[in-house]
Order: C-alpha cells, then sequence, then structure tokens
C-alpha cells in the first residue's frame, strides 16, 4: 500500500547523491510506490493545536546535479501522513530538539523515524553510558579539574563536545600534551554544555567500524579508516570506507543493545565500535547505507522500508 512520507532533512541541492543515507531512503521509497513530501526543519510549526510544514512534493533520481524535481510549495498538515523521517543532521542543539518536541505531537498516528521522544532522550554520546562494560573509560564533565584528573589517570585521551558531529572538534591529547586548560576556555567560551573525554583507544588506527541496526538488528558494517595524519575517521574529514564483516564482539554488542533500540522506535541505528569497545549509538541522522550498499550488495533502505511498511500495517 503506498505511504504519504513527509521527509524532515537539511537542504536537499547540496546532497552528494553517492554518500547521503537520506537521499538513498527518499530512492527507495519513491520505487516502492510511496508519494514524498520534503521541507527543511525550519519549516515545521506547531499551529494551534496542529503539526504543519512549508515544503515542496519530491521527485529524486540518481543524476548528479540534477536529482530532485520540487512541485509547487504548499503548507501540509504533517498528521495527515503516514511517516515523517527525522533526518536533519546534527549538532544537537535547542533546535533540533525542538523539532522532537514538536513531532511528539503527531507520533505515533503518525509515525516518525525515528521516534523523537527517544531520539532527544538518546542523542549519540550518551545511549552508550547505559552500558559502560562495553564503553571505553568514559567521563562527562564540565569542570576543569575532573576532565584533568580523567586525562592523568588514563594518559592518552579523546576530547571532544558532548553534543557535536562530523569529527568537529575532536582532539587527541596525549600524557604530555598540556592543551586541555585552553580548549577547555574554547569550549566554555562557545557553550555552556559539558565535554566528554574518553581513553585514547591504539585500535582507531586500523578503523573505526559503524555498523547498521534496523529495528534491533544487526544488517552490515563498514570500517572507516582515518586519512594519514588524523585521528579521526569520520567520513565527514577524509575517513576512507573499507568492506570489513563483523566480529563475534560485534554481534555480541549488537545482541545487547539490540533489544532496547527497537523496543524505543529507533528504527535506523549506526553504531560505532573501535577494537572490542562501543563508543557511540547514532540515532539522530546515521549514515553508511549506501557505503555498505557498494560493498556487500545489501540493501539497507530496502529493509528499513520493509520494517517500517510492515509496521505501518
Amino acid at each position: 500500500m503506498p505511504l504519504n512520507v513527509a521527509i524532515q532533512m537539511d537542504p536537499i541541492g547540496p546532497i552528494d547523491i553517492e554518500a547521503d543515507s537520506s537521499f538513498r531512503i527518499a530512492e527507495e521509497a519513491q520505487l516502492r510506490g510511496h508519494k514524498l513530501f520534503y521541507y527543511t526543519p525550519d519549516k515545521l510549526s506547531y499551529q494551534e493545536g496542529k503539526v504543519t510544514a512549508k515544503g515542496w512534493p519530491l521527485t529524486v533520481r540518481r543524476v548528479q546535479g540534477d536529482h530532485f524535481t520540487l512541485g509547487e510549495e504548499k503548507e501540509v498538515d504533517l498528521a495527515d501522513f503516514d511517516v515523517v523521517w527525522l533526518r536533519q543532521d546534527p549538532p544537537f542543539d535547542m533546535g533540533y530538539i525542538t523539532t522532537t518536541h514538536i513531532l511528539d505531537r503527531i507520533h505515533p498516528d503518525t509515525m516518525v523515524v525515528n521516534d523523537p521522544f527517544w531520539v532527544r532522550n538518546y542523542p549519540e554520546k550518551l545511549l552508550v553510558l547505559d552500558f559502560p562494560d562495553l564503553t571505553p573509560p568514559t567521563t562527562i564533565a564540565r569542570d576543569l579539574e575532573t576532565l584533568k584528573a580523567f586525562k592523568d589517570k588514563h594518559g592518552t585521551v579523546i576530547l571532544k563536545p558532548l553534543y557535536g558531529n562530523g569529527g568537529a572538534g575532536v582532539f587527541r591529547l596525549g600524557p604530555d600534551d598540556r592543551n586541555i586548560t585552553s580548549l577547555h576556555e574554547l569550549f566554555s567560551g562557545i557553550n555552556r554544555e559539558p565535554l566528554i573525554v574518553q581513553k585514547f583507544l591504539p585500535d582507531v588506527s586500523n578503523g573505526d567500524k559503524r555498523i547498521i541496526l534496523v529495528d534491533g538488528v544487526p544488517v552490515g558494517a563498514i570500517n572507516r579508516v582515518p586519512a594519514a595524519g588524523e585521528t579521526r575517521s569520520n567520513m565527514h574529514v577524509g575517513g576512507r570506507p573499507e568492506k570489513v564483516g563483523m566480529t563475534t564482539r560485534d554481534l555480541e554488542i549488537c545482541e545487547r543493545i539490540g533489544p532496547l533500540l527497537r523496543e524505543k522506535g529507533q528504527i535506523f541505528v549506526g553504531i560505532d565500535v573501535i577494537g572490542d569497545y562501543l563508543t557511540e549509538i547514532n540515532v539522530t541522522s546515521p549514515t553508511g547505507i549506501q557505503e555498505l550498499e557498494r560493498f556487500d550488495g545489501t540493501n539497507i533502505a530496502e529493509k528499513i522500508w520493509e520494517a517500517i511498511e510492515a509496521k505501518r500495517a
């Protein structure tokens, strides 16, 4: 049965259609006969009891530079849709959080993917705290002395913004590095949020594995290898995707977290694993499905839509 699908995402014009997961999700939806409507987060509104959006009927095609066509702009009531995709990129700031509150007003009668209540309560670097035995030693603090004590204890550490994304603001600090105070001053001048500091995992030189789960079930993985001279493996900053399989440890991690993701309506999730450790559970706007499809021939977008269609049925 065709579904009416709205996609809340960043501007569609500049995207890389060979890598963007939202594009692949839209492409697969269109192939399955679903009708698409596209809008950007700034066009989402709550108006006197209704959740509305100003946007456009959308058609997509795999032609770089000519990859979409928009219909006539109109304002719609999102309660009239079967599915709304929450797909804008972080940072996970108050603007992002507000969209989850607004979309809560129509979910689950209109199915919001991923469930906005739990996206809000389970951001990338916080849900892992529920599984301390799976993660590297971690501290979240704004207090400088607490951060220094963690660094003194563990030697080489990774310091990063708690709500950052795409590898931005990630620093590796060795035992003799004296920049933690300056970095604390820098981040404190930008916002009032804590920082997260983790013990450095040397296995990152071999790659940071992105494992995709659909409705709590692992469906494949890619390895992201840092560029020469880099600690960060994010593809936004030059990380190289490689074909990789899942280890026994990877499957053990997925078995532990999968039931919780399924229970909380997190249909499309990407987790990050370095060596034997879980470092992030990405629920806001995970990526990687196109790379996985090229490496393994696994159509993740199809699996995602099969899960959604089954739930709507």
